[in-house]
């Protein structure tokens, strides 16, 4: 008994050891950096001397008509850009999964890779031939639409106000519809041949057994994607810099939380830096996704996970 126990606690000590390096680079990387920035954002710095001044930041954010509008019109456009990646890519990322693991279609593997190999390309080539393709001037997108009769319907998408983030959105469903596509597809080939036999003995094939059978079966990997989309979503920055510049135009009308972030923070043209006001928007980022993901951990990830096996 005595030896048993002793090999027991050895073994924990082992464990230990071995998770030590992640522990310590996670922490460094990850928990310090997060402590430091919860920790700016209740204090302000006046001619070089920083004083504590509690919660008064999180209320110049919300309350101060200088920032109040640009830290709302960012908000909406986050929630936007998030809305409309669950309505186009989930969805056609759930198709084309279905349609990838037909056991008579061929030419999957290369399917598989096309679909998925915008993901792999950096934010700055992505948003550099996106903003060619769709150029007034020089782009491809009037030409392919004058063949197909269509060329009524350009217009300098990236341009106007009112469809430059929904252009900006579809551009980063594109790219990044191989995700929800790949976790969908190994969800449907995990679920048991069993239950696809007997489904077909009972007269269920086709869309009635994806809808019937498959799909509840997959509502957890579908959950897990929604979460991680609202996460990607509400950290986004990268593709909205690079094709619409840190202004994010026009007229600030592709500005999101992170855009926002980046020049309250570092500063940009005529506007200085505030690191202070930089961390509690980065606090409220947090904050935000936070919440979220836990109540989806807590609450709807609980309820969906009986359907998995």
């Amino acid at each position: 008994m005595t030896d048993s126990t002793t090999y027991r606690r050895a073994r924990r000590w082992h464990i230990l050891v071995f998770l030590a390096p992640a522990l310590l680079v996670y922490t460094v990387l990850m928990v310090l950096p997060l402590a430091e920035t919860l920790r700016l954002s209740l204090y302000t710095e006046t001619e070089q001397v920083r004083s504590f001044v509690g919660f008064a930041n999180f209320t110049v954010l919300f309350g101060d008509p200088r920032w109040a509008q640009t830290f709302w019109n960012a908000l909406g456009n986050n929630v936007q850009f998030f809305l409309i990646h669950m309505a186009v890519q989930n969805p056609v990322g759930i198709a084309l999964a279905a349609l990838l693991s037909v056991p008579r279609l061929r030419g999957r593997s290369a399917y598989r890779t096309t679909i998925f190999m915008p993901t792999m390309l950096s934010f700055v080539v992505i948003g550099f031939i996106w903003k060619l393709i769709l150029s007034p001037l020089w782009g491809v997108a009037p030409s392919l639409l004058a063949a197909i009769g269509l060329k009524s319907l350009f217009g300098p998408w990236l341009g106007q106000e009112h469809t430059a983030l929904i252009a900006i959105s579809l551009v980063s469903v594109w790219q990044f519809i191989g995700i929800p596509m790949m976790l969908i597809y190994a969800a449907l080939l995990s679920i048991p041949d069993e239950v696809i036999e007997a489904a077909e003995c009972d007269g269920v094939s086709g869309l009635a057994q994806f809808w019937k059978i498959k799909l509840p079966l997959i509502l957890p990997a579908i959950g897990l994607i929604s979460i991680l989309t609202f996460v990607a979503n509400f950290n986004a920055f990268d593709l909205i810099y690079v094709s619409q510049g840190a202004l994010a135009g026009p007229n600030f009308a592709t500005d999101i939380l992170g855009t926002f972030l980046y020049r309250t923070f570092f500063g940009h043209q005529l506007q200085l830096g505030d690191q202070h006001m930089g961390a509690t928007i980065a606090t409220v980022m947090f904050l935000i996704i936070l919440s979220v993901v836990a109540f989806y951990l807590l609450v709807i990830h609980r309820r969906m996970r009986r359907y998995q096996f």
